[in-house]
Protein backbone atom coordinates (compact mmCIF):
# COMPACT_ATOMS: atom_id res chain seq x y z
CA UNK A 1 0.00 0.00 0.00
CA UNK A 2 1.15 3.59 -0.78
CA UNK A 3 1.12 6.26 1.52
CA UNK A 4 0.95 8.75 -1.43
CA UNK A 5 -1.77 10.79 -2.23
CA UNK A 6 -2.74 9.60 -5.97
CA UNK A 7 -2.39 12.82 -7.92
CA UNK A 8 -0.04 11.99 -10.55
CA UNK A 9 -0.38 9.35 -13.30
CA UNK A 10 3.11 7.56 -12.43
CA UNK A 11 4.99 5.12 -14.54
CA UNK A 12 5.94 1.92 -12.92
CA UNK A 13 9.40 2.51 -13.18
CA UNK A 14 11.87 4.75 -11.16
CA UNK A 15 14.34 6.98 -12.83
CA UNK A 16 17.74 7.15 -10.56
CA UNK A 17 20.58 8.83 -12.76
CA UNK A 18 20.82 11.26 -14.84
CA UNK A 19 23.37 12.76 -17.44
CA UNK A 20 23.53 15.19 -19.97
CA UNK A 21 20.49 14.08 -21.78
CA UNK A 22 20.30 10.89 -20.70
CA UNK A 23 18.48 9.23 -17.63
CA UNK A 24 18.46 5.74 -16.35
CA UNK A 25 15.87 3.87 -14.23
CA UNK A 26 16.14 1.68 -11.19
CA UNK A 27 17.28 -1.52 -13.77
CA UNK A 28 19.49 0.32 -16.01
CA UNK A 29 17.69 0.67 -18.45
CA UNK A 30 18.52 3.89 -20.72
CA UNK A 31 16.75 6.51 -22.15
CA UNK A 32 17.05 9.70 -24.35
CA UNK A 33 15.20 12.46 -21.87
CA UNK A 34 13.04 14.85 -24.42
CA UNK A 35 11.45 16.50 -21.66
CA UNK A 36 14.02 18.21 -19.61
CA UNK A 37 12.00 16.70 -16.48
CA UNK A 38 9.13 19.04 -17.68
CA UNK A 39 11.79 21.85 -19.01
CA UNK A 40 13.19 22.28 -15.66
CA UNK A 41 16.87 20.48 -16.67
CA UNK A 42 17.61 23.14 -19.57
CA UNK A 43 21.41 22.40 -19.15
CA UNK A 44 21.18 18.60 -18.96
CA UNK A 45 21.48 16.27 -16.26
CA UNK A 46 24.49 16.58 -13.51
CA UNK A 47 25.94 19.96 -15.12
CA UNK A 48 29.54 20.42 -13.50
CA UNK A 49 29.27 24.13 -13.15
CA UNK A 50 25.78 23.86 -11.39
CA UNK A 51 26.86 20.82 -9.09
CA UNK A 52 29.76 22.79 -8.28
CA UNK A 53 27.98 25.61 -6.96
CA UNK A 54 25.82 23.50 -5.24
CA UNK A 55 28.49 21.73 -3.57
CA UNK A 56 30.21 25.12 -2.54
CA UNK A 57 26.67 27.03 -0.87
CA UNK A 58 25.83 23.61 0.60
CA UNK A 59 29.13 23.64 2.71
CA UNK A 60 28.74 27.40 4.03
CA UNK A 61 24.84 27.57 4.56
CA UNK A 62 22.16 25.68 3.16
CA UNK A 63 18.96 28.35 4.40
CA UNK A 64 18.26 31.77 5.89
CA UNK A 65 15.50 33.29 6.71
CA UNK A 66 14.46 36.71 4.82
CA UNK A 67 15.19 38.60 7.88
CA UNK A 68 18.58 39.71 6.51
CA UNK A 69 20.23 40.69 3.75
CA UNK A 70 20.74 38.15 0.96
CA UNK A 71 23.65 39.38 -1.37
CA UNK A 72 22.98 35.62 -2.94
CA UNK A 73 19.37 37.56 -3.80
CA UNK A 74 21.07 40.37 -5.10
CA UNK A 75 23.55 38.71 -7.12
CA UNK A 76 20.72 37.02 -9.12
CA UNK A 77 18.14 39.64 -9.28
CA UNK A 78 21.05 41.68 -11.14
CA UNK A 79 21.64 38.58 -13.46
CA UNK A 80 18.18 38.55 -14.03
CA UNK A 81 17.09 42.21 -14.65
CA UNK A 82 20.63 42.49 -17.24
CA UNK A 83 19.03 40.13 -20.23
CA UNK A 84 16.09 42.39 -19.96
CA UNK A 85 16.55 44.38 -23.59
CA UNK A 86 14.81 47.37 -23.28
CA UNK A 87 14.75 48.61 -19.92
CA UNK A 88 16.79 47.59 -16.78
CA UNK A 89 14.17 49.64 -14.24
CA UNK A 90 13.07 45.88 -12.87
CA UNK A 91 12.64 44.54 -9.07
CA UNK A 92 12.89 40.72 -8.34
CA UNK A 93 11.18 38.64 -5.86
CA UNK A 94 12.11 34.65 -5.05
CA UNK A 95 9.69 32.22 -4.61
CA UNK A 96 10.02 28.45 -5.17
CA UNK A 97 7.69 27.46 -7.98
CA UNK A 98 6.03 28.64 -11.25
CA UNK A 99 2.50 29.17 -9.23
CA UNK A 100 3.86 30.93 -6.85
CA UNK A 101 5.49 32.88 -9.14
CA UNK A 102 2.12 33.93 -10.65
CA UNK A 103 0.37 34.18 -7.53
CA UNK A 104 3.01 36.98 -6.27
CA UNK A 105 2.04 38.40 -9.97
CA UNK A 106 -2.00 38.91 -9.68
CA UNK A 107 -1.53 40.06 -6.00
CA UNK A 108 0.66 42.58 -7.17
CA UNK A 109 -1.41 43.47 -10.25
CA UNK A 110 -4.20 44.49 -7.87
CA UNK A 111 -2.38 46.07 -5.55
CA UNK A 112 -0.77 48.38 -7.59
CA UNK A 113 -3.59 49.16 -9.88
CA UNK A 114 -6.84 48.98 -7.10
CA UNK A 115 -8.79 47.35 -9.40
CA UNK A 116 -9.70 43.74 -9.75
CA UNK A 117 -10.25 42.16 -13.44
CA UNK A 118 -7.79 39.78 -14.93
CA UNK A 119 -8.11 39.20 -18.48
CA UNK A 120 -6.39 35.57 -19.12
CA UNK A 121 -6.53 32.80 -21.81
CA UNK A 122 -8.46 29.98 -22.97
CA UNK A 123 -6.10 26.91 -22.98
CA UNK A 124 -3.68 28.96 -20.80
CA UNK A 125 -2.33 27.49 -17.79
CA UNK A 126 -0.63 29.04 -14.88
CA UNK A 127 -0.57 26.51 -12.05
CA UNK A 128 -2.15 25.29 -9.81
CA UNK A 129 -2.86 27.28 -6.10
CA UNK A 130 -6.02 29.14 -6.40
CA UNK A 131 -4.85 32.68 -7.97
CA UNK A 132 -3.03 31.07 -10.48
CA UNK A 133 -5.41 28.13 -11.04
CA UNK A 134 -8.26 30.59 -11.69
CA UNK A 135 -5.97 32.41 -14.03
CA UNK A 136 -5.62 29.30 -16.17
CA UNK A 137 -8.57 28.72 -19.12
CA UNK A 138 -8.85 25.46 -18.92
CA UNK A 139 -12.61 24.17 -17.26
CA UNK A 140 -10.39 20.81 -16.31
CA UNK A 141 -8.43 22.40 -14.25
CA UNK A 142 -10.99 24.40 -11.99
CA UNK A 143 -13.47 21.33 -12.06
CA UNK A 144 -14.28 20.20 -8.33
CA UNK A 145 -12.25 23.17 -6.72
CA UNK A 146 -15.38 26.39 -6.84
CA UNK A 147 -15.84 28.58 -6.21
CA UNK A 148 -12.70 30.26 -8.01
CA UNK A 149 -11.31 33.49 -7.39
CA UNK A 150 -13.27 36.11 -8.88
CA UNK A 151 -12.82 38.80 -11.00
CA UNK A 152 -11.37 36.52 -14.07
CA UNK A 153 -11.88 36.49 -17.98
CA UNK A 154 -10.94 34.51 -20.38
CA UNK A 155 -10.74 35.07 -24.12
CA UNK A 156 -9.87 33.50 -27.32
CA UNK A 157 -5.95 32.87 -27.61
CA UNK A 158 -4.11 34.91 -30.76
CA UNK A 159 -8.35 36.42 -31.37
CA UNK A 160 -7.18 40.38 -31.40
CA UNK A 161 -11.37 40.96 -32.37
CA UNK A 162 -12.89 40.20 -28.62
CA UNK A 163 -9.59 41.60 -27.05
CA UNK A 164 -10.23 45.48 -26.49
CA UNK A 165 -14.16 45.31 -25.80
CA UNK A 166 -12.69 43.25 -22.86
CA UNK A 167 -11.12 45.96 -21.20
CA UNK A 168 -12.92 48.10 -18.32
CA UNK A 169 -11.75 50.50 -16.16
CA UNK A 170 -11.15 47.82 -13.64
CA UNK A 171 -9.07 45.93 -15.62
CA UNK A 172 -5.82 45.32 -13.24
CA UNK A 173 -3.85 42.88 -15.80
CA UNK A 174 -3.43 41.06 -18.80
CA UNK A 175 -1.29 37.26 -18.25
CA UNK A 176 -0.33 35.41 -20.84
CA UNK A 177 2.33 32.49 -21.93
CA UNK A 178 3.89 33.80 -25.28
CA UNK A 179 4.02 29.66 -25.84
CA UNK A 180 0.85 27.77 -24.21
CA UNK A 181 2.53 25.02 -23.48
CA UNK A 182 0.57 22.77 -21.48
CA UNK A 183 -2.42 23.79 -23.69
CA UNK A 184 -0.91 22.26 -26.87
CA UNK A 185 2.22 24.36 -27.62
CA UNK A 186 0.60 27.38 -29.39
CA UNK A 187 3.29 30.17 -30.17
CA UNK A 188 1.60 33.93 -29.61
CA UNK A 189 1.47 35.82 -32.84
CA UNK A 190 3.58 38.80 -32.73
CA UNK A 191 1.21 41.03 -34.29
CA UNK A 192 -1.41 39.75 -31.29
CA UNK A 193 0.98 40.28 -28.88
CA UNK A 194 1.69 43.86 -29.70
CA UNK A 195 -1.93 44.49 -30.17
CA UNK A 196 -2.18 43.49 -26.34
CA UNK A 197 0.80 45.24 -24.99
CA UNK A 198 -0.38 48.65 -26.98
CA UNK A 199 -4.17 47.94 -24.77
CA UNK A 200 -2.49 47.64 -21.56
CA UNK A 201 -0.95 50.42 -22.24
CA UNK A 202 -3.62 52.43 -23.07
CA UNK A 203 -5.69 51.09 -20.43
CA UNK A 204 -3.56 51.58 -17.47
CA UNK A 205 -3.53 47.84 -17.23
CA UNK A 206 -0.24 45.92 -16.43
CA UNK A 207 1.05 43.14 -18.98
CA UNK A 208 1.86 40.12 -17.17
CA UNK A 209 4.15 37.24 -18.97
CA UNK A 210 4.41 34.23 -17.89
CA UNK A 211 7.64 32.44 -19.03
CA UNK A 212 7.74 30.24 -16.52
CA UNK A 213 8.33 27.65 -19.43
CA UNK A 214 9.27 29.62 -22.32
CA UNK A 215 12.57 31.79 -20.00
CA UNK A 216 15.73 30.63 -19.58
CA UNK A 217 16.64 30.21 -22.73
CA UNK A 218 14.09 27.50 -23.62
CA UNK A 219 13.26 29.14 -27.04
CA UNK A 220 16.08 30.23 -28.43
CA UNK A 221 16.44 33.57 -26.26
CA UNK A 222 17.37 34.14 -22.92
CA UNK A 223 13.13 35.38 -22.61
CA UNK A 224 10.97 34.29 -24.94
CA UNK A 225 9.52 38.11 -25.02
CA UNK A 226 12.94 39.76 -26.57
CA UNK A 227 11.49 38.11 -29.88
CA UNK A 228 8.30 40.11 -29.40
CA UNK A 229 9.69 43.41 -29.02
CA UNK A 230 7.44 44.15 -25.72
CA UNK A 231 8.41 45.43 -22.62
CA UNK A 232 6.49 43.34 -19.82
CA UNK A 233 5.02 45.10 -16.54
CA UNK A 234 5.41 42.10 -14.93
CA UNK A 235 7.39 38.59 -15.42
CA UNK A 236 7.62 35.01 -13.85
CA UNK A 237 10.13 32.59 -14.20
CA UNK A 238 10.21 29.29 -12.45
CA UNK A 239 10.81 25.73 -13.96
CA UNK A 240 14.91 26.23 -15.84
CA UNK A 241 15.65 28.93 -13.52
CA UNK A 242 17.22 26.42 -10.98
CA UNK A 243 18.02 23.43 -13.49
CA UNK A 244 15.62 21.08 -10.97
CA UNK A 245 16.44 23.65 -7.99
CA UNK A 246 12.81 24.46 -6.65
CA UNK A 247 13.35 28.08 -7.58
CA UNK A 248 10.69 30.84 -8.96
CA UNK A 249 11.00 34.95 -9.48
CA UNK A 250 8.45 37.53 -10.32
CA UNK A 251 9.96 40.36 -11.87
CA UNK A 252 8.11 43.59 -11.95
CA UNK A 253 8.43 47.02 -12.80
CA UNK A 254 10.65 49.17 -10.45
CA UNK A 255 7.57 51.72 -10.19
CA UNK A 256 5.50 48.65 -8.35
CA UNK A 257 8.15 48.40 -5.98
CA UNK A 258 6.24 50.07 -3.92
CA UNK A 259 2.69 48.21 -3.83
CA UNK A 260 4.83 45.11 -2.53
CA UNK A 261 6.34 46.55 0.96
CA UNK A 262 7.15 44.94 3.76
CA UNK A 263 4.55 42.70 5.15
CA UNK A 264 2.53 42.50 1.69
CA UNK A 265 4.36 38.94 0.23
CA UNK A 266 6.77 36.55 1.52
CA UNK A 267 7.88 33.01 1.58
CA UNK A 268 9.80 31.40 4.57
CA UNK A 269 11.96 29.21 1.96
CA UNK A 270 11.90 32.05 -1.38
CA UNK A 271 15.42 33.01 -2.42
CA UNK A 272 16.72 29.81 -0.65
CA UNK A 273 20.11 29.77 -0.38
CA UNK A 274 21.14 26.32 -1.99
CA UNK A 275 18.29 26.94 -5.13
CA UNK A 276 20.29 30.53 -5.30
CA UNK A 277 23.33 29.02 -5.62
CA UNK A 278 22.12 26.79 -8.53
CA UNK A 279 20.17 30.03 -10.21
CA UNK A 280 22.99 32.29 -10.10
CA UNK A 281 25.43 29.50 -12.08
CA UNK A 282 22.27 28.30 -14.69
CA UNK A 283 22.07 32.45 -15.47
CA UNK A 284 25.71 32.82 -16.46
CA UNK A 285 25.69 29.34 -18.44
CA UNK A 286 22.17 30.68 -20.16
CA UNK A 287 23.59 34.18 -21.31
CA UNK A 288 26.14 32.32 -22.93
CA UNK A 289 25.48 32.96 -26.81
CA UNK A 290 26.43 29.67 -27.55
CA UNK A 291 24.03 27.88 -25.48
CA UNK A 292 21.46 30.04 -27.61
CA UNK A 293 23.23 29.46 -30.80
CA UNK A 294 22.88 25.57 -29.82
CA UNK A 295 19.14 26.12 -29.35
CA UNK A 296 18.36 28.03 -32.48
CA UNK A 297 20.23 25.40 -34.31
CA UNK A 298 19.02 22.45 -32.86
CA UNK A 299 15.48 23.47 -32.75
CA UNK A 300 15.87 23.82 -36.81
CA UNK A 301 17.38 20.15 -37.26
CA UNK A 302 14.12 19.03 -35.01
CA UNK A 303 11.69 21.11 -37.48
CA UNK A 304 13.67 19.32 -40.25
CA UNK A 305 13.62 16.16 -39.54
CA UNK A 306 10.40 15.67 -38.20
CA UNK A 307 8.23 17.91 -41.01
CA UNK A 308 5.98 15.36 -43.57
CA UNK A 309 5.41 12.83 -41.34
CA UNK A 310 2.45 11.53 -41.78
CA UNK A 311 0.79 10.75 -38.55
CA UNK A 312 1.48 14.03 -37.71
CA UNK A 313 -1.42 16.78 -38.68
CA UNK A 314 0.63 19.97 -37.38
CA UNK A 315 4.16 20.75 -36.09
CA UNK A 316 4.75 24.37 -34.58
CA UNK A 317 6.95 25.47 -31.75
CA UNK A 318 9.56 27.81 -30.51
CA UNK A 319 13.75 27.10 -29.79
CA UNK A 320 13.56 23.85 -28.31
CA UNK A 321 9.57 23.63 -27.25
CA UNK A 322 8.27 21.87 -30.21
CA UNK A 323 4.44 20.50 -30.46
CA UNK A 324 3.21 17.60 -33.07
CA UNK A 325 -0.56 17.44 -33.41
CA UNK A 326 -1.55 13.83 -33.34
CA UNK A 327 -5.06 12.52 -34.61
CA UNK A 328 -5.95 11.93 -30.95
CA UNK A 329 -5.76 11.40 -27.43
CA UNK A 330 -5.71 7.90 -28.01
CA UNK A 331 -3.09 7.87 -30.57
CA UNK A 332 -1.00 10.47 -28.49
CA UNK A 333 -0.61 8.19 -25.36
CA UNK A 334 0.41 5.31 -27.57
CA UNK A 335 2.74 7.23 -29.58
CA UNK A 336 4.72 7.92 -26.01
CA UNK A 337 4.03 4.13 -24.90
CA UNK A 338 5.95 3.19 -27.90
CA UNK A 339 8.63 6.16 -27.89
CA UNK A 340 9.06 5.39 -23.97
CA UNK A 341 9.91 1.21 -25.13
CA UNK A 342 12.39 2.70 -27.87
CA UNK A 343 14.22 4.77 -25.19
CA UNK A 344 12.81 8.01 -25.44
CA UNK A 345 10.63 9.92 -23.54
CA UNK A 346 8.51 12.83 -24.41
CA UNK A 347 5.30 14.46 -22.88
CA UNK A 348 2.00 15.24 -24.04
CA UNK A 349 0.59 19.07 -24.25
CA UNK A 350 -3.21 19.37 -24.23
CA UNK A 351 -5.49 15.87 -25.36
CA UNK A 352 -3.21 15.02 -28.70
CA UNK A 353 -0.09 16.91 -29.01
CA UNK A 354 3.48 15.21 -28.52
CA UNK A 355 5.39 17.98 -26.72
CA UNK A 356 9.51 17.84 -26.76
CA UNK A 357 11.45 19.80 -24.65
CA UNK A 358 15.03 18.29 -24.80
CA UNK A 359 17.99 19.94 -22.73
CA UNK A 360 19.31 23.01 -24.21
CA UNK A 361 22.76 21.88 -24.22
CA UNK A 362 21.91 18.68 -26.41
CA UNK A 363 24.35 17.79 -29.20
CA UNK A 364 23.81 17.27 -32.81
CA UNK A 365 23.99 13.43 -32.64
CA UNK A 366 21.64 12.98 -29.57
CA UNK A 367 19.11 15.13 -32.00
CA UNK A 368 19.70 13.34 -34.58
CA UNK A 369 19.27 10.02 -32.63
CA UNK A 370 16.27 11.55 -31.00
CA UNK A 371 15.03 12.17 -34.36
CA UNK A 372 15.43 8.61 -35.89
CA UNK A 373 13.35 7.14 -33.11
CA UNK A 374 10.24 9.79 -33.74
CA UNK A 375 10.24 9.03 -37.21
CA UNK A 376 10.61 4.84 -36.55
CA UNK A 377 7.18 5.52 -34.56
CA UNK A 378 5.31 8.02 -35.98
CA UNK A 379 6.08 6.67 -39.73
CA UNK A 380 3.40 3.31 -38.46
CA UNK A 381 1.08 2.91 -40.62
CA UNK A 382 -1.67 2.32 -37.45
CA UNK A 383 -0.98 6.12 -37.02
CA UNK A 384 -0.73 7.39 -40.35
CA UNK A 385 -3.87 5.93 -40.91
CA UNK A 386 -5.98 7.99 -38.05
CA UNK A 387 -4.31 11.25 -39.79
CA UNK A 388 -6.51 10.76 -43.12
Amino acid sequence: MSHLFPNYNRLPFEIVEGRGSYVKDEHGQQYLDFTSGIGVVNLGYGHPVVQQALLKQADTLWHMPNLYNSQLQETVATQLVQQIPLSQDYAVYFCNSGAEANEAALKLARKATGRTQIISFQQSFHGRTFGAMTATGQEVIHEGFGPLVPGFTYLPYNDAAVLAAAFTDDTAAVILELVQGEGGVIPAEKKWVRAVADLCKENGTLLIIDEIQTGIGRTGTFYAFEQYGIEPDIFTLAKGLGNGMPVGAMVGKAALKTAFGPGSHGSTFGGNKLALAAASAVCQLIADEAIQRNVQARSEQLLTGLKDLPAVKDLRGKGLMIGLVLADADTLQQVIKQLREAQLLALKAGSRVLRLLPPLTITEDETAAGIAILRQVLTQDQFAARNV
